[in-house]
């Protein structure tokens, strides 16, 4: 009996790894192309110039906060949609898909006016330098229309991952991404009787890469069968008990990822007043941790979605192994995260054409990393991933704004203003903003509290 019991619980948890891989491989992909695609704008910019990097770095902490919203109403629509199709309900997905478009499309617009109204307003958040405010602003002027594209697009394929069409989106975010590298050499080095561009180039390519994504996102709703259809009709129905829903469980979602895009976007804006070689430094060291992360990124975003459908059909005590396996996967991914940035720092430190002074930034920047992965693994997991899957955000919210901006952003105020320690100093400290929450985390996690089937019938 006792044999046979444990049988049974062997094959669950292999089951459970199994339909993680399923859906975290093709997100992992999506991620390194993505980090390949970030890797090979900063190579191209390289050849521009040190400003070039710099400028459009800090610009895309701005275009960040947007993608975070983004990614927390995407976050927050997921919470709902794996829960209703681990429950079968397809009509009610088609529903949580119309309330996402509203609120994506009014936050993309609202961004998209602030980049083409006041971009060197925006710029001098993270800068005094002028000359990179004059190049920031012209970046954000032009990658203004792609955030109306990206947002119909996000919400699109954040459905599709929910719905099990995880290699669908993938493979549409890889057509944008190899067309966004495509165009980039286009513009930036005026290939095929191009105009040699710059940095106003990587912003066109964005934005047409961006388009090109939602067409295929419209190709797909069309001829994909069965699916959910693009449709914006949902957005101008009211839908209250699951408007109700949304608000009470995606809304911290997305005050929480909009803390901490906030946050960072803090970080960049107290290194960005720190000299143009520490915002050289500090805008490659980003583009090698997200490397670092596609592993991680990928099993945080896989276990938000297998988890809440394991919850949506019912199984609690299967719902909670899982994130126990998740929790697991993603100490193993940082791990390697951190390794595969110690195997690379060579490279990257030789390709880098930066000052020495500027060089020795990104070297200790990288050491930090090293373990720094780590942290974020664990964190993205559990907060933007396991929690949420039960409809619990409001912990990671309180979580991430009494960390971040009542303990990270003061510390690298003091550090770097107040107490004027050096560069490597000031980033020490910021980065020791995932560990410090982790206490609490992982109190949250083992309490189960957030296993919760948060499905409506008859909606």
């Amino acid at each position: 009996m006792v044999l046979s019991t444990c049988k049974i619980m062997l094959k669950g948890k292999k089951e459970i790894y199994k339909k993680i891989c399923v859906v975290a491989l093709p997100i992992v992909f999506q991620n390194i192309i993505d980090a390949a695609v970030s890797s090979a704008d900063v190579l191209m910019l390289n050849y521009v110039g040190q400003s070039a990097i710099s400028a459009v770095s800090l610009a895309n902490s701005m275009v960040g906060i947007l993608f975070m919203f983004l990614y927390g109403i995407g976050t927050g629509i997921a919470m709902l949609a794996a829960q209703y199709f681990g429950k079968g309900d397809m009509k009610t997905i088609e529903k949580v898909e119309g309330i996402g478009h509203k609120f994506a499309l009014s936050v993309a617009a609202l961004g998209a006016v602030l980049c083409l109204a006041i971009p060197r307003l925006l710029m001098r958040i993270y800068t005094d330098d002028e000359v990179l405010i004059d190049i920031g602003a012209r970046y954000l002027v032009f990658i203004a229309p792609g955030l109306l594209f990206w947002a119909v697009s996000a919400v699109y394929m954040s459905i599709l991952r929910c719905i099990g069409k995880v290699t669908t989106s993938t493979v549409l975010e890889a057509i944008a991404l190899i067309c966004n590298v495509g165009l980039n050499a286009v513009f930036i080095f005026g290939l095929f009787g191009a105009p040699k561009l710059g940095v106003i180039g990587v912003a066109i390519a964005t934005t047409i890469s961006r388009f090109i994504q939602l067409m295929g996102c419209v190709v797909v709703s069309v001829f994909m069968k069965p699916g959910v259809s693009l449709t914006f009709k949902t957005m101008f129905q009211r839908h209250k008990l699951l408007e109700k829903d949304f608000i009470t469980m995606a809304m911290p979602a997305i005050g929480n990822d909009l803390a901490w895009s906030l946050a960072f976007s803090a970080y960049s804006a107290i290194i960005g007043h720190l000299g143009d070689d520490a915002v050289a430094a500090y805008s490659i060291v980003n583009v090698v941790r997200n490397l670092g992360c596609v592993m991680c990124y990928g099993i945080g975003m896989a276990s938000g979605i297998i988890v809440g459908q394991i919850l949506g059909e019912g199984n609690m005590e299967e719902g909670v192994e899982a994130g126990h396996i998740c929790l697991r996967l993603s100490v193993i991914t940082g791990i390697l995260g951190g390794l595969f940035v110690f195997a690379i720092m060579p490279v990257v430190l030789m390709l880098a054409k930066l000052t020495p002074t500027a060089l020795d930034y990104l070297k200790f920047m990288l050491y930090i990393n090293t373990y720094y992965i780590t942290g974020t693994s664990v964190n993205t997991c559990l907060i933007a991933g396991v929690f949420r899957a039960g409809g619990d955000s409001k912990f990671g919210f309180k979580c991430d704004v009494i960390d971040m901006w009542c303990y990270a952003v003061p510390l690298g105020l003091l550090a770097a203003f107040v107490f004027k320690l050096p560069v490597k100093w000031v980033y020490f400290l910021l980065c020791t903003d995932e560990f410090v929450k982790w206490p609490w985390v992982f109190k949250h996690f083992y309490s189960h509290k957030w296993a919760r089937n948060i499905t409506r019938d008859n909606v």
